[in-house]
C-alpha cells in the first residue's frame, strides 16, 4: 500500500512538473540562456529549445551569413543517448551597414529556435538535461568573441505537451515568423557584373515592395555593400544584386538561395539559373557609386556619348601611332575626290567591322561568365607580342624595305586601286587595335552602360562609338574645297611616307616595353629574336620584289622571307609568357609612394579615417601613362597627398584581374583609367575625369580632407 501511495504521488508531480530553466549567463555584452516553447515532450516527439539573447545596446550578434565580416552564431549540443538537435531556425535578419562594409544579424532580444527530437524509447517520468556551448561574436565599434555553456532541464510526459507559460507564446511566434518557401518562384540571369534576381508569386501581391531585399545564404555570391535597386512588376519584383567572388570565378553558381525580406514578411527564396519569370518586370543597370558612371544612362545619351567618345578617341595618346597612317593614305588622295571618297567609305567600314566584332567577342565572352572589359585583348601577352610584330611590320612597309599591294596604307598611286581599298579597310581596322588601351572622355560611362544591356544595345552604342572615331577621316573627302587645300602629288610623298614611319616604331617599342611588365625580361629576349627575324623576313620580300620588277628570279627571297616571317610570329605569340614577380607595382614610377589596390585596404584606410585615392591602371594604357607623368608625378600633387595625409592605392589591369574588373564595373566602367577619391570621413567615392592635371588632383585630394 505505502509502494502504490508513492506511485501516485510521484504521477501527481509530474502532472506538475515544469522544464528547469538555469539563470542567464552573462557572458560580458549579452546575456545567454535556453528557453523552451514547451513544459514537456512526448517520446519520439519533437519540441523546440530556443536559444535567447538579450543583447547589450548598440551591440549585435550576427545571423547564419554575417555579410562582409563578423561570425555566426554557433551551437554545440551535448544530449542524452538517442536524442537529437537539429538546425537552428534563424529569424529574418537586420542590415548592419559599418563603414563600408554591410552586415547582417540581430539586436536587442533575440530567440534562435532549435527543434530537439526525443527517442521513440525515452521514458516517461524522466527529465533529461540538454546541454549547449554557445560561442558568439559580439560587436559594436569593436568585435568581442565571448561564448556560454547552458543547460535545459526536460521532462518527458505522454500525450500533448502544454506549452510554456512564460516564453512558449515568442518561441512559437518566431518560428511562425521565420522565413519560409511561400510558393514564391525565383530565377536568376547575369547581365555583366550584376545578377538579376527575379522572384513572382500570389504571397507578394499587395506588399509594399520599397524596401526589399535579398540575404544570400552563402556569403561570396554577391557584395553585400552594394545597393540592390527594385524594379516592381505585376507579379512580383526584380532585385540587382552585384555579383560577388563565386561569380568571378571560371564555373559560377547555378543556383541562389537566400532570404526576401518584403512588406514586414520574410520568405525563403531558391532560384536557379535561366529565363527570369514572367511578370516580374526586367532590371536596369547595375547601382552605381557617386560620380560620372554609366550606370544611370538609357540607350540615347550612351549612343550620344559613344559618338562624341568616338570624336575624341582621334586625339588620345594611344592613337598617335595610327595617325602616321591616316596621314599617309590622306595625303595620297590628292585632288582625286572620287577615289579619296571611296578610300574614306573603306575606312570608315574597316573601322566598324573591327569595333563591332570587338564587341561581340567581348559581349560573348562577358555573357559567358568571365570579366573582362574595354581593352581586355591587351591583357593577353601573346596578343600584345603580335601586335608588336605587327606594329614593326607597318613600319618597314612605310620605310620601303618592302611593299604590300599598292602600299599598305594606299599611299602614292594607283588610289582606286583595289590595293588601295583594301590598304584603307586595314589602316581603319588596325586604329580600332590600337585605340582599344584607351577609353576618352563620354566614352567610359557609354561603354561601361552597354556592358550591362542587352547584346543589341551593346552593339548599338558600339557603333556610334566606332562612327564617332571614323568620321573625321571618313568624312574628310566630301567636304567641298578641301582636298583642293593638299598639295599636289609628287616626290614629297614618298619622303612624307617613310618619315611617318617612326611613329609605327615607337608603337612597336611601346608594346615590347608592355609585354616586358606583363611577362618579364624573357619576354623581351623573345620579342626581340622575333623582331630581328621579322626585319630580316622584311628585307628578303623587298629584295624579291626589286627583282621581279627587274624580271629577275625572286622566289627563293620571296619563299625564305615569308617563312621568316612566321617564324618570327610563331616565336613571338607561341611562348607560354609567365607573370614577373613586380606586376603588381608595375607602371610609370610616381614620386608617391603607392600601394597595390584592395578593397580591404580600402576599408582600412577609411576606418582610419584617411582620404584614399585609388588609380585603377594598366602598363598598356597610353592615356594612363600620359596622366602618370603629367599630373601624378608632379611635386605638388606629392605635396597634396603629404599635406593631406591621403592614402594612394593602385589597380593595376595589365594582365587580366577579375577582382578589377568587378571594380570597374560597380562604377559603370569598361576600362582603365579610372580614378576614385573616397573622403575622409567615409562614404562613396567621387569619380575623377579620364584626363587629369596637376591642380584638379590637387583639389581633389584637398575636398576628401573635408568630407
Amino acid at each position: 500500500m505505502t509502494r502504490l501511495l508513492a506511485t501516485l504521488l510521484a504521477a501527481f508531480a509530474l502532472l506538475g512538473a515544469a522544464p528547469a530553466v538555469a539563470a542567464p549567463v552573462d557572458t560580458g555584452h549579452l546575456e545567454a540562456e535556453l528557453v523552451g516553447r514547451d513544459l514537456s515532450v512526448a517520446p519520439g516527439a519533437t519540441t523546440y529549445v530556443a536559444l535567447r539573447q538579450k543583447i547589450d545596446k548598440g551591440w549585435h550578434t550576427y545571423w547564419r551569413n554575417s555579410g562582409d565580416s563578423g561570425e555566426a552564431t554557433r551551437i554545440q549540443w551535448t544530449l542524452p543517448n538517442g536524442w537529437r538537435a537539429g538546425d537552428i531556425v534563424w529569424p529574418a535578419p537586420h542590415r548592419q551597414p559599418t563603414g563600408p562594409l554591410m552586415n547582417y544579424g540581430y539586436q536587442g532580444e533575440v530567440l534562435l529556435p532549435v527543434p530537439v527530437t526525443a527517442p521513440a524509447n525515452a521514458r516517461p517520468g524522466q527529465i533529461v538535461t540538454l546541454t549547449a556551448a554557445a560561442t558568439f561574436l559580439v560587436c559594436e565599434e569593436i568585435c568581442v568573441p565571448e561564448e556560454a555553456t547552458l543547460t535545459f532541464s526536460l521532462p518527458v510526459k505522454e500525450g500533448l505537451a502544454e506549452p510554456d507559460p512564460q516564453w512558449g507564446e515568442k518561441v512559437a511566434a518566431t518560428i511562425a515568423a521565420a522565413p519560409a518557401p511561400g510558393g514564391l518562384t525565383a530565377a536568376f540571369a547575369r547581365q555583366g557584373p550584376v545578377v538579376a534576381l527575379a522572384i513572382t508569386g500570389p504571397a507578394l501581391k499587395g506588399l509594399d515592395m520599397a524596401d526589399a531585399y535579398f540575404f544570400p545564404f552563402d556569403a561570396t555570391v554577391i557584395e553585400h555593400a552594394k545597393a540592390q535597386p527594385i524594379e516592381r512588376g505585376p507579379e512580383g519584383l526584380t532585385l540587382g544584386l552585384t555579383g560577388g567572388y563565386a561569380f568571378q570565378q571560371p564555373q559560377p553558381p547555378k543556383s541562389l538561395a537566400g532570404v526576401l525580406t518584403v512588406g514586414g514578411k520574410a520568405f525563403e527564396v531558391s532560384a536557379v539559373e535561366g529565363a527570369l519569370p514572367a511578370g516580374a518586370s526586367g532590371l536596369g543597370p547595375p547601382p552605381k557609386a557617386s560620380g560620372a558612371s554609366g550606370a544611370g544612362l538609357g540607350l540615347a545619351p550612351a549612343v550620344l556619348f559613344a559618338f562624341l567618345g568616338g570624336l575624341i578617341l582621334n586625339l588620345m595618346p594611344c592613337v598617335f601611332p595610327i595617325l602616321a597612317m591616316k596621314a599617309a593614305a590622306f595625303a595620297g588622295h590628292g585632288h582625286e575626290r572620287r577615289a579619296a571618297q571611296a578610300q574614306g567609305l573603306a575606312f570608315l567600314t574597316g573601322v566598324l567591322a573591327t569595333f563591332l566584332a570587338l564587341a561581340g567577342v567581348l559581349i560573348a565572352i562577358r555573357a559567358g561568365g568571365a570579366a573582362v572589359g574595354w581593352g581586355f585583348q591587351l591583357q593577353s601577352p601573346p596578343v600584345v607580342a603580335g601586335l608588336s610584330l605587327l606594329m614593326l611590320a607597318v613600319a618597314l612597309n612605310l620605310s620601303g624595305v618592302f611593299q604590300v599591294g599598292a602600299s599598305l596604307q594606299g599611299a602614292g598611286g594607283g588610289l582606286a586601286s583595289r590595293g588601295g581599298m583594301a590598304g584603307a579597310f586595314f589602316t581603319g581596322a588596325l586604329a580600332v587595335v590600337v585605340a582599344a588601351p584607351c577609353t576618352a572622355p563620354f566614352m567610359a560611362p557609354a561603354l561601361g552602360w552597354a556592358l550591362t544591356q542587352s547584346a543589341p544595345a551593346a552593339l548599338a552604342v558600339f557603333l556610334a562609338l566606332g562612327l564617332g572615331f571614323a568620321a573625321p577621316f571618313a568624312l574628310a573627302p566630301f567636304v567641298p574645297g578641301l582636298l583642293s587645300r593638299l598639295p599636289k602629288p609628287g616626290a614629297w610623298m614618298d619622303t612624307f611616307k617613310k618619315a611617318l614611319a617612326f611613329p609605327m616604331y615607337g608603337a612597336a617599342a611601346w608594346l615590347a616595353w608592355v609585354l616586358t611588365v606583363q611577362a618579364g625580361n624573357i619576354a623581351l629576349a623573345r620579342i626581340l629574336a622575333a623582331a630581328v627575324a621579322l626585319a630580316l623576313a622584311a628585307w628578303l620580300l623587298g629584295v624579291g620584289q626589286r627583282r621581279q620588277a627587274a624580271g629577275r628570279n625572286a622566289l627563293p627571297a620571296i619563299v625564305v622571307g615569308g617563312l621568316l616571317a612566321l617564324l618570327a610570329a610563331a616565336g613571338a605569340v607561341w611562348p607560354n609568357y609567365a607573370a614577373p614577380t613586380d606586376v603588381a607595382q608595375s607602371g610609370a614610377e610616381a614620386s608617391v609612394p603607392y600601394e597595390a589596390w584592395s578593397p580591404e585596404k580600402v576599408a582600412a584606410a577609411q576606418a582610419a579615417g584617411k582620404p584614399v585615392f585609388v588609380n585603377f591602371t594598366a602598363a598598356w594604357c597610353v592615356t594612363c601613362q600620359v596622366n602618370e607623368k603629367v599630373a601624378l608625378s608632379r611635386q605638388g600633387v606629392a605635396d597634396a597627398f603629404k599635406q593631406t595625409g591621403a592614402v594612394y592605392l593602385k589597380g593595376d589591369w595589365t594582365k587580366k584581374d577579375d577582382v578589377i574588373e568587378a571594380e570597374l564595373a560597380r562604377h559603370g566602367r569598361a576600362g582603365v583609367p579610372l580614378y576614385l577619391v573616397y573622403g575622409a570621413r567615409g562614404g562613396e567615392p567621387v569619380i575623377l575625369p579620364q584626363i587629369l592635371t596637376e591642380g584638379l588632383v590637387v583639389r581633389a585630394l584637398k575636398d576628401a580632407q573635408a568630407r
